[in-house]
């Protein structure tokens, strides 16, 4: 084996806009989370939802630091995660931009939190804020699951800037 021998002065910064597009290459859910922080309902739409333990079962996700939903996170000490199913772009694609009208006309349940839940999803978590961490432009927030369930189906899929349709 040949031996290498790291360089740290002479390795440069990686793009942004590569970064990105390398990321797009891999395939992952989509989860909406949703937050209550002084009776108005929060959420966002993210791919970046990690299972970290499960003695105690925490997870966790990445809002980017300074959104609205991740001020509501950490602000109400809890938040949900819809996890959701193939057929939901369109309530997806809700809750992506600044000024999206994410809750306009939807009928939500919410969790023991008062964290609104997508009907349909295919699963729903509902945590509290375990802990929160900075992470570059986002923040690392580990929430300890508090109660979840799932339903059978397929599960939204974005791959390379686009949704794609899996079997169940």
């Amino acid at each position: 084996m040949a031996r290498c021998i790291m360089d740290q002065e002479n390795i440069g910064r990686v793009e942004p806009d590569l970064y990105r597009s390398v990321m797009g290459k891999f395939a992952t859910g989509i989860a909406l989370v949703t937050a209550t922080d002084k009776g108005m309902a929060f959420g966002m739409a993210m791919n970046s939802l990690t299972s970290v333990s499960l003695d105690p079962c925490l997870l966790l996700v990445c809002p980017r630091r300074g959104s609205a939903t991740g001020d509501a996170i950490r602000n109400a000490g809890a938040f949900a995660i819809s996890i959701l199913a193939s057929g939901q772009a369109d309530i997806c694609n809700r809750f992506v931009g600044k000024n999206a009208l994410r809750f306009d006309g939807l009928d939500l349940p919410t969790d023991l939190n008062c964290a609104p839940l997508i009907p349909g999803a295919l699963a729903q978590i509902s945590c509290r804020v375990h802990a929160v961490y900075p992470g570059g432009d986002h923040e690392i927030v580990l929430g300890e699951v508090v109660d979840c369930r799932h339903d059978d189906g397929a599960p939204l899929i974005f791959h390379d800037g686009k949704f794609c349709q899996t079997a169940a």
